[in-house]
Formats: structure tokens, C-alpha cells, sequence
């Protein structure tokens, strides 16, 4: 479903990722896990093409299509969604007026009918469910006022709305206290847990992981992926840290 291959990237002429290689196929969740400065934000934000980043190598394919040639709103309507680490404050738009205008936009771009205001507040209203977000909240102007929690389960109903084939988590669990990060899991693996949908969790800790169990585990360091392996490789690096393992 995703295929990177040997992707070198940089900011500002500084070199980050330096030839990484990584494939994760439908129905598959992958962890990614490593030191600050590994590279691991510039990767999604690469894959979720952020402007500023400059890949000067390698390819990149999603669902059969090259996604470095696609613009941020062509990836969206493809089926990629990004989550970010800090998720932006957007003052003056509810978050109801955001979701359905995002949502309509990818189904226009896809062919499809839009939906009504009736049908999208009944999706909406589904999927703050699963969240335990209560639908006051998305009425208020897009994380405006949130806490970190609060701000990270916003951003879980958005991509229950918007279903994407495939999604990258950068540090969902950031900010997160114990209960929170039980129902985003729980969100995360009822909305994309699925044969036809993959998964890339970028994360520090292992604690998200007793939620989301991935199917591999990937140790990103110094650019490139330097060591694979299974749940348990999670479990070495809480245990020993990178060096150790990596």
C-alpha cells in the first residue's frame, strides 16, 4: 500500500532522512520508533507534503500512485491523512463548518455526491462517539481552547470523518494521559482496522502500543530505518533504549 524506497530528504540544505526504505501493505500497522532528531516528523511530514522539505532522492508510491508528484489536498482525496504531533489552532471556524467543508472537498475531488448537513452531522455524531467527544466540542472553533487530549481526540474524529485508506500518526500519544490514550487506541484501531487500510504510528513510547498493537516495528535513526522487527522490539527499546538495540 506504501512504498518508500531509499527517500532522501532535507531542510534548508540540512540532510535528514538519507536513503529510508520502508513498505507497509494493507491490512499491516507499522511502528516507528527512535531518538529525537531521527527524523521521524520529517518523514510524515514529507509523506503528508509539508512545503520547505526537498526530496533529493528517492521514490515514494501509495496505493500505486507516485505520492511525491501529488499535491497536500491530492494525497487527502486519494485516501492519506496526516495527524500531527501539535495539532494547529484554527480560531473563527467550528470544527462542524471545517470537517464537512474538508469532507466535501475530497468527495468532490473523488467524484462523489456531497453530503447534506443532516447526513454529515449523523457521521459526526458517530464517530465523536467513538472518541467520547462530546458534540459541543466540535462545535467550537477548531481546537481553539483544547487540551493536549482533548486537541488529539479532535484529530482522531477527523479521520473517522474523512476514512482515509491510510494514516500517519505522528506522536498521537504526545500529550496524552492514561485514560485519553486508552480511547484514542481504542479509536485508532476502530476506525483503521481494517484489510483495506494501513497504518504508520510514529511514536517515542511503547504505551501506545498496548493499544495499538503493530504488526511491525521499526527503529528510525540517524535518517534511515536501522533495525525491524516485531512487537516485541518495542518492549527492547523501553527496556535498554536505542543504543542498546539499535
Amino acid at each position: 500500500m506504501l512504498e518508500i524506497t531509499n527517500l532522501h530528504a532535507e531542510i534548508d540544505g540540512k540532510k535528514i532522512l538519507k536513503g529510508l526504505t520502508l513498505s507497509v501493505g494493507a491490512g499491516e500497522v507499522h511502528a516507528i520508533m527512535g531518538p529525537n532528531g531521527a527524523g521521524k516528523s520529517t518523514l510524515a511530514y514529507v509523506l503528508g507534503g509539508r512545503p520547505g522539505y526537498e526530496i533529493t532522492e528517492g521514490s515514494v508510491t501509495f496505493a500505486g500512485q507516485d505520492l511525491l508528484a501529488m499535491d497536500p489536498h491530492e494525497r487527502a482525496a486519494a485516501g492519506f491523512f496526516l495527524g500531527f504531533q501539535y495539532p494547529v489552532e484554527i480560531p473563527g471556524v467550528s470544527n462542524v463548518q471545517f470537517l464537512r467543508e474538508a469532507l466535501n472537498a475530497q468527495r468532490k475531488q473523488r467524484g462523489e455526491e456531497p453530503l447534506t448537513g443532516g447526513e454529515f452531522l449523523k457521521l459526526a455524531k458517530e464517530k465523536a462517539g467513538l472518541l467520547k467527544l462530546d458534540m459541543d466540542m466540535l462545535k467550537r472553533p477548531v481546537n481553539v481552547g483544547f487540551s493536549g487530549g482533548e486537541k488529539k481526540r479532535n484529530e482522531m474524529v477527523q479521520m473517522g470523518i474523512l476514512d482515509p485508506k491510510f494514516a500517519v500518526l505522528d506522536e498521537t500519544d504526545s500529550g496524552l494521559d492514561i485514560d485519553a490514550l486508552r480511547v484514542v487506541g481504542e479509536g485508532i484501531n476502530a476506525i483503521m482496522r481494517d484489510p483495506a487500510k494501513g497504518v504508520l504510528l510514529i511514536t517515542h513510547y511503547q504505551r501506545l502500543l498496548d493499544y495499538v498493537q503493530p504488526d511491525v516495528v521499526h527503529v528510525l535513526a540517524g535518517g534511515r530505518i536501522v533495525k525491524t522487527g516485531g512487537p516485541e522490539l518495542a518492549l527492547e527499546l523501553e527496556e535498554q533504549g536505542y543504543e542498546a538495540v539499535a
